[in-house]
């Protein structure tokens, strides 16, 4: 027999595709699918020394495979830890006499274990930054009062107001966590800031509490205290309390929420604020997977409001979202509409057009980059003026199409074929292996799918005309883009058994006799098969599972 298998060929095999096995299969099912890749590769089978040897090699996988998932003790290590996993030295999960399920709870333990030390490192870094732009000389210009000063000719925008604040967490163990937190804000020349340490301590699986110290330039000390507890499995209430002291002497403050899920998607908020700005508050939210909508009515002081807001989810890959919403008030009446779309893999950006009485007009940007925000509030008018508004709805529209296609989806593109080709040159010598090793199942195959095939015809059965496994490319706009498959009829005719092919729900890379043509990019399978003297024909994504023959997928030659 052939040496044992390398290190590096037992870390890039799947044995559940290998044996095209589901992770749930049974003893039996892993037994049947054994025998039969054994009476494939069988050295013995084959005379020729160089198919002989190239027989050996996939046996001893095959084998090695069947090993690891025929005993429940190294099958649990390796469903959770994977190929390495069963070669570690110093590990508890070494013990192999152990049962999966205790197996699973030291693994439970050990991540434990790292998530702490992760903890440990991580600050978890939040920041807003909001620059506010007072616009309104596009629209509400004085041009009779002021014609004759240097300069009028050119519309005045200038920045008004500014606002930053970061904060960064450090936990200490695992129950407690110290914050920091600091912000800074001007407005028309005037500003102040302050600074706020928070020690957070979860006192079970139920609640946690939190103290919170602060200082400002503006306000004197203040100490807070919040809390949090889940009454029931289906509602919850969380309490702040606050002391402020200034020059005017000690402002409390008190706001207690209340919430109830009334369904799976639904929570329903009772809030009650005293202090400054005492007020009553309740509200309905509802979030789906497509749509998220809110209702709320305040009564308070100085402000009372009725809110009513709607958000769609539209299911792409840019993860759209469209928002209206309509708030009126003693304040008066704001009605909002926007937008918002992912734009690359840590940011989003949205904007929002803003029309109220007697507000007037704004544009709302933001642009959320993994942890940090950027919102930049624009107003344009103090009136209701329609010029505003269609700038204010079309413009971000053209320019974000502008950007995005100018700028967005060049870099993206670039930095996506930076990626697939570092993966392909980290990968490359494996994927050689792969493709040789596939060549070589292929030939070891030959003998077994002629068999096949006679077995087949003489019943009008299951025939693979022919199978095409990579990447494929349909869409126009795709057009450019370079075809990469490989031609699998032979391995999948070797796996038809009594008139069926079942591929289970897994990458069909790790089939016999297949490998990745196009590492770190889409695939598919595309089969045209004959059954019964009919051609039928197949495709499927690469992870999907597959059954034929169907009578769905015949081909309609009426015609």
């Amino acid at each position: 027999m052939a040496t044992a298998l390398s290190e590096e060929e037992l870390d890039n095999e799947d044995y559940y595709s290998l044996l095209n096995v589901r992770r749930e299969a049974s003893s039996e099912e892993l037994k049947a699918a054994y025998r039969r890749l054994c009476m494939l590769y069988h050295p013995d089978k084959h005379r020729d020394p160089e198919l002989k040897s190239q027989a050996e090699r996939l046996f001893n996988l095959v084998h090695q495979a069947y090993e690891v998932l025929s005993d429940p003790q190294t099958r649990a290590i390796y469903d959770i830890y994977g190929k390495r996993g069963l070669e570690m030295e110093g590990w508890e999960v070494v013990e192999r006499k152990r049962t999966p399920a205790e197996i699973r709870e030291e693994f439970e333990r050990l991540q434990r274990e790292r998530e702490e030390r992760r903890l440990q490192q991580r600050t978890n870094p939040k920041g807003t930054i909001s620059v506010g732009v007072d616009a309104t000389d596009l629209f509400d210009r004085y041009d009779e009062e002021y014609e004759d000063v240097s300069g009028s000719g050119f519309p005045q925008i200038e920045i008004n107001k500014m606002h930053i604040s970061q904060s960064i967490e450090a936990p200490l163990t695992a129950t407690d966590t110290a914050i920091l937190s600091g912000s800074l804000s001007t407005q028309n020349g005037n500003g102040g800031g302050s600074i706020n340490f928070a020690l957070r301590r979860v006192t079970s699986a139920k609640g946690w509490g939190e103290l919170e110290f602060g200082a400002g330039d503006l306000q004197g000390p203040l100490f807070g205290l919040k809390l949090f507890r889940n009454l029931t499995p289906r509602c919850f209430v969380t309490t702040n309390c606050a002391l402020q002291f200034s020059s005017r002497g000690i402002r409390p403050g008190l706001t207690t929420v209340l919430a109830r899920n009334l369904d799976k998607n639904t929570v329903g908020y009772l809030q009650w604020r005293w202090g400054i700005q005492s007020a009553m508050n309740t509200s309905i939210v509802r979030d789906t997977k497509t749509c998220h909508f809110t209702v709320a009515l305040q009564l308070g002081i100085p402000h009372s409001f009725a809110l009513i807001s709607y958000q769609h989810k539209f299911q792409d890959d840019d993860q759209t979202r469209v928002k209206g919403s309509l708030k009126a008030g003693f304040f008066g009446t704001i009605v909002e509409y926007g937008a918002e779309r992912k734009i690359s893999r840590h940011s989003v950006l949205g904007a929002a057009v803003s029309i109220g009485v007697p507000q007037g007009v704004s544009l709302k940007v933001k642009l959320n980059r993994a942890s940090q925000t950027y919102f930049f509030p624009i107003h344009l008018t103090d009136q209701l003026l329609p010029s505003a508004v269609f700038y204010a709805t079309v413009g971000p529209l053209v320019v974000y199409l502008a950007v995005h296609r100018l700028i967005i989806r060049p870099y993206l593109r670039a930095q996506k074929e930076k990626e697939l080709e570092k993966q392909r040159e980290n990968t490359a010598s494996d994927i050689l292996q792969k493709k040789q090793e596939a060549e070589a199942a292929v030939r070891l195959m030959q003998e077994s799918v002629r068999r096949i095939i006679e077995a087949e015809e003489s019943r009008m059965g299951l025939i693979i005309v022919n199978a095409w496994y990579g990447k494929f490319v349909n869409d126009k706009s795709r057009k450019n883009e370079k075809v990469k498959v490989i031609d699998v009829t032979v391995p999948l005719q070797c796996l038809v058994k009594d008139s069926k092919l079942i591929l289970t729900e897994a990458s069909k890379a790790g089939l016999p006799g297949f490998y990745d043509p196009c590492v770190g990019e889409e695939k598919s399978l595309r089969v045209l098969y004959q059954f019964r003297g009919v051609l039928h024909q197949v495709m499927v994504p690469d992870s999907e599972a597959l059954r034929i023959p169907k009578q769905s997928h015949r081909i309609d030659t009426d015609g």
